[in-house]
């Protein structure tokens, strides 16, 4: 009961920081054919007349997802991508989960600050200002912490059990930029000489990196 309390006001306090610009209708379910859409606000609109409760309800953040990975570490996210319903109501949330030792590593949110909520085991969570300054909390079931829209930021299971925490950010669609992957992982890969000055390494040990963080695309 209580994690239900926990999750409960931590919709509430997604819903009180919404970013979005203000929607111009009640709602606007997000629909892609166009020959049955009638409004635009963000992307085209389901007539209102023939929206449902189905469009507004999603199941499934209560199931785990598999850990089983490199990093130890999955999530989900809601964005109006997979839920319709959010568009235009400037929000959208996720679900971590971590096996023992899990991370889910440096990314950015470029359109939307990010509200975390630990619900289950240890999580050490931080960000990196424009100054380079780190800003990190171990957090414990029932702790908040808020991530500044677009800074660069991680969170890891530093506990022996698994650990799950949900984030909600004030746009429905925030982005997700990891770090590495949009270094090494790009396609075409940039210059691995630029790369080897810039982070001050090998020539090759760039070379390896844009071939493991390219396989994974």
């Amino acid at each position: 009961m209580k994690s239900v309390n926990f999750l409960l006001a931590f919709v509430l306090m997604a819903m009180a920081s919404a970013y979005d610009p203000s929607p111009l209708q009640d709602y606007c379910v997000a629909i892609n054919d166009t020959k049955t859409a009638i409004f635009v606000n963000g992307r085209f609109c389901k007539d209102p007349r023939v929206a449902t409760a189905d469009d507004f309800t999603f199941s499934g953040l209560n199931t785990p997802s598999a850990t089983n990975n490199l990093l130890g570490a999955n999530a989900t996210l809601l964005t109006v991508d997979n839920f319709p319903g959010l568009n235009t109501l400037g929000m959208a949330i996720a679900r971590a989960d971590f096996a023992p030792g899990g991370v889910i590593p440096p990314h950015i949110h470029p359109r939307g600050t990010e509200l975390v909520l630990v619900q289950k085991g240890t999580i050490f969570v931080g960000f990196v200002d424009s100054n380079n300054t780190l800003f990190g909390k171990i957090l414990y079931p029932g702790d908040v912490f808020v991530i500044p829209q677009g800074l660069n930021h991680f969170q890891v299971n530093i506990g022996k059990t698994d650990g799950v925490l949900f984030a909600s950010f004030n746009g429905q669609n925030p982005g997700v930029i990891t770090l590495a992957n949009s270094i090494f992982g790009t396609n075409p890969p940039i210059d691995p000489y630029a790369l080897a000055r810039a982070f001050q390494l090998d020539v090759n040990a760039v070379k390896q990196l844009q071939a493991k963080f390219s396989s994974t695309n």
